[in-house]
């Protein structure tokens, strides 16, 4: 991602994907679109996951140009407005009451998310294009990740490892509770207040877009509870399925340790960063392996 500026000073940011560029090392499934969790990165998806939330009314960076031919670069290329305000994470950390207009106005953005079903699951692009995902129901899909991630954590961590069968047996036993769903909801995957920038009216416009997707609307809660905590109060939703928040917490927590420690397997730069996420998120995990 670039800052573009002009001759007349006005800005525009670029979005390049390009294999030279991406710090992840590559996985089993990367290329596969049909699994809703492989890499959501790629001109494609950006440009199925910004017409449905234009659609829904969510505001997202204008699109100014796209280039799939390599005309201006040498990958997919997006042109988008540059939304100079700060995130909402740094928001919420300067003035929480202030930023309360701005949650709401989030609320509002998820449940008109949540208000649009599709009869199956999987990446906006996907589903959309008139494919199906890959697997039987979104719990049996995050069941399948969190046990590889459970595997990955196990072979970085020794502590993740002496708890690996207790974890297993847990996320099977979370699984088994969950009942049978039919619909989906559209869902950005990682929504944290990083992932949301404020503009000069006020209004969260949502970026990092690529891996939204029609999927179980309690991976997203999960996820904005685990990055939020109490700020996440606001931005709470009625009739969300128990059984799934608990599975889909711990999967997340293994998620979030798995994840970084394969990302530091590279040559990620904010090495302390990353390895802070790890060791909390493998701590909560471990505390779900003696519930």
């Amino acid at each position: 991602m670039y800052r573009l500026v002009m001759d007349d000073a006005t800005t525009a940011i670029a979005y390049l994907w390009s294999d030279a560029e991406n710090y992840w090392p590559a996985a089993e499934h990367d290329d596969d679109l049909t699994d809703p969790f492989s890499p959501g990165s790629g001109l494609d998806l950006f440009q199925a996951a910004h017409a449905r939330l234009e659609s829904l009314g969510v505001r997202v960076p204008a699109l100014r140009l796209i280039d799939r031919d390599g005309s201006h670069g040498p990958a997919g290329l997006a042109i988008v407005e540059d939304v100079q305000g700060e995130n909402l994470e740094a928001f919420l950390a300067r003035d929480r009451s202030a930023a309360a207009p701005v949650m709401a106005r989030l609320a509002e953005s998820l449940e008109a998310m949540r208000g649009h079903r599709a009869p199956v699951y999987g990446k906006v692009a996907v589903v959309d294009g008139g494919e199906r995902s890959r697997g039987t129901s979104c719990e049996g899909v995050v069941l399948d990740r969190a046990l590889r991630d459970l595997t990955e954590a196990a072979s970085r961590d020794s502590r993740v490892a002496d708890a690996r069968d207790r974890l297993r047996e847990r996320l099977f036993d979370l699984a088994a509770a969950v009942s049978p769903r039919a619909e989906y909801a559209v869902v950005h995957g990682e929504l944290g207040p990083d992932h949301v920038l404020v503009d000069a009216e006020g209004n969260p416009v949502l970026i990092d877009i690529e891996g939204l997707m029609y999927f179980d609307v309690e991976w997203e809660h999960v996820f904005l509870r685990i990055r939020l905590h109490d700020a996440y109060q606001p931005l709470s939703a009625s009739g969300l399925d128990g059984d799934r928040l608990a599975l889909y917490t711990l999967a997340q927590r293994l998620s979030l340790t798995a994840g970084p420690l394969r990302l530091l397997d590279g040559d990620f730069p904010d090495r302390d960063f990353m390895a802070g996420i790890a060791e909390y998120n493998l701590k909560r995990a471990l505390e779900s392996a003696h519930a």
